[in-house]
């Protein structure tokens, strides 16, 4: 959420930097420049009000000691009347503000002067991609592949809960669990605090991260007691911090978390959502940072780099894409995107986004540390990233390592699995 002061101060700036993201700003900044106004307005009246009332009420005691009684009573009167108006006034502030928060939640992230223009997907910018490997032409979708291996089976799924939601057997299921937790190994190494959190938030969880209000309808909702089940681990652990002031010293705090995660993702389903390629709930291992705004810029080129870091273990020809302003999410200042290559569908994956969400997402949480040297509480900066999302890794590697009558298992993998190769049973 941008802060007032920040919209007050460059609202010009602000109109013009949200173009990138294809978001006419105009008539909302306008708005909440009205309403803050109306705020004040209010605020300086009701102020006013309580000064007179308690001007009055020490006069009433004096008159009525002096015997003016008349004048005492009328000025009980007028104080009825402050009463009155100040009751009224404090619930248009209440409404106002009420509006203004309203107005507020629709302004999305500013984006780094670094983000491209862009419309959509096709607009990214590819700034890195790795050396691809030569794939013989006959090679399968990984759909295929789990029928034949026995790994994944999606017509259970099916029959179980819905599309979407498959069911890992024998290998495939000692594949996931492996890839877990090498992320986890490789996260804690890396200097992040692994955390296990709830996979239920509540509607305060949902808002500080930006989740809700949920303009794509893209979350599970428990209507009877109003949770809602977690679209990634971002949303718990980043709420571990909701309205709480840090020590400067604290920083920076680096946490990972594995979790269960789940969207409802609507949309059309064809060949390029096939298989493990969009699901409904999946397993992911997230990484979060918050940091100094000084540092925080520096801290997403560390994240990204520990991310490159996991896909080239994997052994996994990968590309980083720079998100362009109509791709990157409303809470996002500035993001980058991990894609995997999937030689048996002959398309890239995506499998990892990391962000810089500056102090858009500490505003809603209301964290905050408190500086060293002025004593002064300043608002902090969040960052997260998929270390990694574990769908398109898994339909990637069943893919890429296929060999003639097994699959092979990447070596940093198989002091997890207890097997270097999957045969077909």
């Amino acid at each position: 959420m941008l802060s007032i002061k920040n919209i007050l101060e460059n609202q010009d700036q602000i109109i013009e930097l949200l173009k990138i993201k294809n978001t006419d700003a105009k008539p909302l900044v306008e708005e909440i420049i009205r309403l803050d106004k109306n705020r004040r307005d209010i605020q300086q009246q009701m102020e006013f009000e309580l000064s007179e009332l308690n001007k009055l009420s020490k006069q009433i005691g004096l008159l009525f000691k002096e015997g003016k009684t008349d004048e005492a009573n009328l000025a009980k009167n007028k104080t009825a009347s402050y009463k009155e108006s100040s009751r009224k006034l404090k619930e248009s502030h209440l409404e106002t503000e009420k509006e203004l928060h309203e107005v507020l939640v629709q302004l999305p992230n500013l984006p780094h002067p670094s983000v491209p223009a862009g419309k959509g997907e096709e607009d990214n910018l590819e700034i890195k991609n790795s050396p691809m490997p030569e794939f013989p032409g006959s090679l399968k979708p990984h759909w295929e592949i789990a029928a034949e291996y026995n790994l994944i089976d999606f017509e259970l799924g099916v029959k179980i809960t819905g599309a979407g939601f498959p069911v890992y057997k024998n290998k495939g299921a000692k594949l996931q669990r492996a890839l877990i937790n090498f992320f986890l190994d490789e996260g804690t190494q890396a200097g992040y605090d692994e955390i296990l959190p709830p996979i239920l938030v509540n509607e305060d969880s949902g808002f500080g991260t930006g989740q809700l209000p949920d303009k794509e309808g893209q979350m599970y909702h428990c209507g009877v007691d109003n949770l809602y089940l977690i679209p990634t681990a971002e949303v718990p652990v980043t709420n571990i911090y909701r309205d709480v002031i840090l020590k400067e010293d604290q920083l920076p705090i680096k946490n990972i978390a594995y979790t269960p995660c789940f969207r409802r993702e609507a949309g059309s389903w064809g060949a390029h959502v096939r298989g493990l390629n969009r699901l409904h709930q999946f397993d992911k291992v997230e990484v979060v940072q918050i940091r100094h705004p000084k540092d925080s810029y520096d801290a997403l080129k560390e994240m990204v780099a520990y991310v490159e870091s996991l896909v080239q273990k994997l052994g996994l020809p990968y590309r980083i894409l720079l998100l362009c302003g109509g791709d990157i999410s409303f809470t996002s200042a500035l993001t980058y995107d991990f894609e995997v290559y999937s030689a048996g569908q002959k398309r890239w994956l995506e499998v990892s986004s990391v962000s810089n969400f500056v102090d858009f997402q500490a505003n809603r949480l209301k964290l905050r540390f408190k500086d060293k040297e002025t004593k002064k509480n300043i608002t902090a900066h969040t960052l997260n990233g998929s270390a990694l999302a574990l769908p398109r890794i898994v339909a990637a590697l069943l893919e890429n390592y296929q060999r003639d009558g097994y699959i092979e298992v990447p070596e940093v993998l198989q002091k997890y699995t207890g097997f270097d190769r999957i045969y077909k049973p």
